[in-house]
């Protein structure tokens, strides 16, 4: 009895360290996502969240990303990278049409864009809100692999010569 609850003590504090340095697999909810997550509105997709690959709160566009919501810090929501700090977007429906992404700063779309809660709704996120980076769908079976970044199919910042003006707003 002595070592079963060794062994469990130990395999406890290794699966609580592996959880908060490494990750974890969560369950993706809602339609803001597809169709890259929950093609299928009745089904749920799960995904590995890797905070390893955060710790330094660099992102890439096109990675999906799993953040502290900026409305609800009870909440964690997912969406995929659109712009980093220094790009400019074009806005859809935020009150300003075009926004420079300040420092420290990304912007964040869901794929689904017309039925999400992300920057368009915010604004820029603050890179601190940066949990971890799906990397795989780790059910259903069906849908089993990798998210690759995909930087040409996601919509792209402005992009201006030397010579642009536009100010940070």
């Amino acid at each position: 009895m002595r070592r079963f609850l060794k062994n469990l003590v130990f395999g406890l504090a290794a699966g609580v360290t592996y959880i908060d340095l490494i990750g974890y697999v969560a369950r993706v909810e809602g339609q803001s996502m597809q169709p890259t997550l929950n093609p299928i509105n009745l089904e749920s997709d799960y995904v590995f969240l890797n905070k390893f690959k955060a710790k330094d709160f660099k992102v890439s566009r096109g990675e999906i990303v799993c953040l502290i919501s900026p409305k609800d810090a009870q909440q964690r929501i997912i969406k995929r990278v659109i712009a980093r700090e220094g790009d400019v977007v074009h806005t859809i429906g935020y009150k300003e049409k075009y926004v420079k992404v300040p420092a420290g700063h990304f912007w964040i779309e869901g794929d689904n864009v017309n039925n999400s809660l992300d920057s368009n709704t915010f604004g820029p996120v603050p890179l601190g809100l940066l949990t971890a980076k799906a990397t795989h769908i780790v059910w259903p079976l069906s849908r089993i692999g990798s998210l690759n970044v995909d930087d040409e199919s996601v919509r792209q910042p402005i992009k201006f010569g030397k010579k642009s003006t536009l100010s940070s707003s």
